[in-house]
């Protein structure tokens, strides 16, 4: 299944959908746990092993959700842990983890399951472009099935019982991978994530809290839950989230009107380089995806697609190029198979 996932991207990174020029996904997760367990943080051995087996069965065997492919982390290499963390499958820390814990997913990515993470279960449904009704209306028919079949820890008074007290409630995270080069490159992006701050969202690197931001790539979500309905949240993102691409239109207009040499330099050249470049680290493709992908949203570039350097900014990090070999590789190594990867993918052979 890990080879079939290599072979092709997840739906959410298509590029369709609203607002996909700024908006590369949308987000939502669920976090849940089970009635008569205590959390993983206070549970022994034994406890999070019958977890750990009675959600994989339920997941394998009820009619809605058998056709999730399961995985047992600790049955895949280290390696394949990071890939589907890569791939935004599971998280960091589920990824570093130790004891039981799984994860379910679907062929298209846009469902999975983390099972014995920080919570019992952590449903996530992503979207291309800005979805956050689609994406809502499909993580609540998983939930329903679930919570048929499973009995989750729910108290009148609070809401859904979960393990960090700023998941309480709805115990829900909406959010979206927004891509703001424009907004950087004007230096107006700390006033705009100091307002959005304000609003009660919290903005992060690629892959969550304490990651670095690399390629421009931002995730905005809601900070709390308890007190607000599912609706809620959705509106208060569905309010937020357009200001943010508009002041990102903004900015990009700015540098096409007032400097377009430069803009047009700054992107031609970074396309120049993915196309030529023999080594090439993670940081530094990130940076030059970024560019040309700027170039490709105001029309400066168009023999690319936005969709493919969507793909291109997961498939050149650390765990795909290992995939791609089949071995593990030192950064040297990496960095030397990156560029070369890019190269093709951008349809240099030599």
């Amino acid at each position: 299944m890990l080879r079939e996932l290599y072979d092709k991207t997840g739906d959410w990174l298509r590029g369709t959908g609203p607002e996909a020029d700024i908006v590369i996904s949308t987000r939502i997760r669920l976090a849940r746990n089970l009635a008569n367990f205590p959390f993983l943080s206070r549970a022994n051995t034994e406890q999070k092993r019958e977890i750990e087996r009675l959600i994989r069965e339920k997941i394998k065997h009820a009619k809605d959700t058998k056709d999730l492919h399961y995985i047992r982390l600790s049955d895949i290499s280290t390696v394949d842990r990071l890939f589907l963390m890569e791939r935004r499958l599971i998280s960091r820390e589920h990824a570093g983890g130790d004891g039981e814990r799984g994860v379910a997913f679907g062929r298209s990515e846009t469902v999975s399951v983390m099972v014995n993470e920080e919570d019992h279960l952590r449903i996530q449904v992503i979207r291309s472009g800005f979805e956050l009704r689609d994406a809502w209306k499909i993580i609540d028919e998983i939930d329903n099935i679930l919570e048929r079949e499973l009995k989750y820890a729910f108290s009148p008074a609070f809401g859904y019982l979960t393990a960090c007290p700023t998941n309480v409630g709805t115990g829900m995270r909406a959010s979206v991978m927004v891509h703001l080069p424009a907004l950087g490159l004007t230096h107006h992006i700390e006033k705009v994530f100091n307002a959005v701050g304000k609003l009660g969202l919290i903005v992060r690197g690629l892959y969550g809290e304490g990651t670095q931001v690399l390629g421009d790539l931002y995730q905005i979500s809601n900070q709390f839950t308890l007190g607000k309905s599912e609706t809620e949240i959705i509106e208060i993102m569905e309010s937020v989230v357009p200001r943010i691409t508009s002041y990102e239109r903004m900015a990009r207009e700015v540098l096409i009107s007032e400097n377009r040499e430069q803009l047009e330099d700054r992107v031609w050249r970074s396309y120049g380089m993915l196309k030529e470049a023999r080594v090439l680290s993670s940081e530094e493709a990130m940076h030059l995806l970024s560019q040309v992908r700027l170039g490709v949203t105001v029309g400066l570039i168009k023999d690319v697609t936005a969709e493919t350097l969507n793909a291109l900014f997961i498939l050149t990090l650390p765990a795909h190029l290992q995939k791609l070999e089949g071995k593990e590789l030192e950064a040297t190594q990496r960095n030397v198979l990156r560029a070369s990867f890019v190269r093709r993918r951008l349809g240099n052979t030599n």
